[in-house]
């Protein structure tokens, strides 16, 4: 496989990075790596669950913002396309009034991936409740509700990089 299409997730870091990514999956031990980081997958498998650990994290920080209706896995979400997870905002019209509900949808790919990383996503997600342009203040929000923002990012990048590669990190015994 060449190397930018195994490293489409990492696309834009140094080439410093990403020669050690390369590294790491030349000697077979990106695996190994992303176990010793995150020995395994989170226990919020029902989209019910999803709810309430979403609701948790937005109770803590953004206890202001609009209600969020519904939270979701989604198998249609393919993280090829740049989307890991979306934020939508769906207005109707009910009897005199316009209501707006939020929905939250996550990779059905997360299902299965440590807990800090579906953790980094959920914030990434509940901060366009607030922001909804990645600026600035976008990423100064997403740090405050989760401060190793950045390096679960990348740690994600990995973690799909290597679910790509050789199939779900955690495997049933």
């Amino acid at each position: 496989m060449p190397l930018m299409q195994e490293l489409k997730y990492l696309a834009g870091y140094p080439q410093q990075v990403t020669s050690q990514v390369c590294h790491l999956i030349a000697e077979n031990k990106l695996e190994s790596h992303l176990l010793k980081k995150y020995p395994a997958p989170h226990e919020v498998r029902t989209d019910r669950a999803l709810y309430d650990f979403t609701v948790g994290i937005k109770n803590e920080f953004l206890r202001t913002s609009e209600p969020i209706a519904k939270v979701a896995y989604d198998g249609k979400i393919h993280v090829i396309h740049n989307a890991l997870g979306t934020h939508t905002f769906v207005s109707r019209v009910q009897g005199g009034k316009l209501k707006a509900k939020r929905e939250i949808r996550i990779a059905a790919v997360f299902r299965q991936a440590p807990l800090e990383l579906l953790r980094m996503i959920v914030v990434h997600e509940l901060a366009h409740l607030k922001e909804k342009e990645h600026s600035r203040s976008f990423y100064q929000l997403c740090e405050h509700m989760e401060p190793a923002y950045h390096q679960l990012e990348f740690d994600m990048r990995l973690f799909l990089t290597q679910t790509e590669l050789a199939g779900p990190l955690y495997r049933a015994d």
